[in-house]
């Protein structure tokens, strides 16, 4: 039996998420490095095309899911029939026991700072205001010293090959769900599509993210229903305004036992002491150049 504490974790050696491609460095000495690979995989919901997103390619059916969740294409209560997948057509196809066309919705994209393909910020705050988080839900600050270290030691794709983020579903102390893309939406959806579909209950959850905090990771956080989401990067004044609305507790600039919050402080319960700094290993320390980009 695994002593890993993930449910789910990269595997960075999967074949056909990363491929060797042959260069030279700066004094023009031949290298080879693994690069993330890039896939179209095109959603469908029912029979409704809508949209195709630009994606490292695994966990298609948890992406998809999650997409259209966070999207308010699929409702808390909808039962999902069937969950169709080609991967020679980079095809997904979601299939509820009820259907409702979304054309209209599709008319209105206003795209966020996510990478790649974005979302619809319109579609993602038709329920914000009505969504009430947790709050009697508790933040031990100490928690932060052993998910860094779990988390920054994890072996990963971001570790690796770079130009990935990760985002990680936590319970306490414990990293569940490890998760990465191209793109930090994409990261997000595939953790609400597993969170959907093993029926993960989200109050007494931690959401991380290698990547900053912008408008749409705290969007998404509150439409998982997840009250505490923390980052090892910064955030934008934007996206804090949201967290307050909200009440969602947002801790950024994360490392080891250091953190600075800037909203649901009341959550957080000091308990980190003269606890030891949990180092970053050089690995992860050049991978993070990344994370502001």
């Amino acid at each position: 039996m695994s002593n890993s504490p993930f449910l789910i974790q990269p595997n960075p050696d999967t074949p056909g998420l990363s491929q060797p491609v042959e260069g030279v460095n700066e004094t023009g000495q031949p290298v080879t490095l693994p690069v993330v690979t890039e896939k179209p995989i095109t959603l469908f919901l029912n029979r409704q095309e809508i949209v195709t997103s630009m994606t490292l390619g695994d966990w298609v059916p948890e992406l998809a899911v999650g997409y259209f969740l966070n999207q308010n294409m699929l409702q808390r209560d909808d039962e999902i029939t069937g969950i169709d997948v080609d991967d020679d057509l980079g095809v997904v196809i979601v299939r509820t026991a009820r259907e409702t066309d979304f054309e209209a919705k599709m008319k209105r994209k206003i795209r966020t700072s996510g990478c790649a393909e974005g979302t619809a910020y319109g579609d993602m705050m038709e329920r914000f205001d009505d969504i009430a988080l947790d709050k009697d839900a508790r933040f031990n600050a100490s928690w932060l010293i052993e998910l860094s270290k779990a988390i920054n030691t994890a072996p990963s794709l971001y570790l690796s090959a770079g130009a990935i983020h990760g985002c990680v579903l936590c319970q306490k102390n414990r990293p569940l769900v490890y998760m990465e893309d191209i793109g930090r939406h994409n990261a997000v959806d595939k953790i609400a599509g597993w969170m959907f579909l093993n029926d993960a209950s989200p109050h007494d959850k931690v959401f991380y993210t290698t990547g900053r905090l912008t408008t749409e990771m705290v969007i998404k956080t509150v439409q998982m229903q997840i009250p505490v989401l923390v980052s090892r990067s910064g955030f934008t004044a934007a996206a804090v305004d949201l967290a307050r609305q909200a009440g969602l507790t947002l801790i950024g600039r994360a490392k080891g036992k250091r953190f600075i919050a800037l909203s649901g402080i009341e959550r957080i319960i000091f308990d980190s002491g003269d606890a030891a700094d949990v180092a970053d290993s050089p690995s992860r320390q050049r991978a993070a150049q990344q994370d502001e980009r």
